[in-house]
């Protein structure tokens, strides 16, 4: 699996062999194969014989002679908001995707980019909830140390992130960390 990163990168987080992983990082190297193209272009790339290959002339030649691939599926993974990725197979034969198992691939390539989707959206969920608590505890320690509301706690941790330029999470966990306030 090929997952496009929040910064734009490529990169590989799922492999069930090393020639499959190999196979995608030389594909990252060269900026060129058939699951940048399923990324970037198309929702499925089909190759059945690489030895054959115009469009990606210098990973062709470099896969088959160093992992010995010979064919290639590739099949974008989507929802409707958002390309993630590609779900890559590779094959040592020639003709080893028949469009008799497109739809079963593509139907697994779906699931995959829902699971992708409920996982991302479980981590942000989960990031947000943990900064907001980070915050808070923060924002208890100035209410009490100081007597403030949580309004004018809150505003001062505000303003000494912004005045210092450090990101309020941050600051908010230097604070419940060292339970001492910095100062500007």
């Amino acid at each position: 699996i090929s997952l496009v990163t929040r910064k734009g990168h490529i990169e590989t987080p799922a492999a069930s062999h090393d020639l499959a992983r190999r196979g995608d990082e030389l594909q990252y190297a060269l900026n060129e194969g058939p699951c940048l193209d399923a990324i970037r272009e198309t929702d499925l790339v089909r190759t059945n014989d690489l030895a054959a290959e115009p469009r990606w002339q210098r990973w062709a030649d470099q896969v088959q002679e160093e992992l010995g691939v010979r064919s290639m599926l590739c099949v974008q993974l989507f929802t409707s908001e958002t390309s993630h990725g590609a779900l890559n197979l590779y094959s040592r034969s020639t003709g080893a995707f028949p469009a008799t198992a497109l739809s079963i691939v593509s139907t697994f390539a779906a699931v995959a980019a829902a699971a992708l989707t409920a996982a991302r959206t479980e981590e942000q969920l989960t990031s947000a909830v943990q900064t907001r608590t980070v915050i808070g505890q923060a924002q208890g320690i100035l209410m009490e140390r100081y007597q403030l509301s949580a309004q004018r706690a809150f505003s001062v941790l505000s303003r000494v992130s912004q005045d210092s330029n450090v990101k309020l999470y941050d600051l908010a966990r230097e604070v419940v960390e060292t339970r001492r306030f910095p100062t500007t």
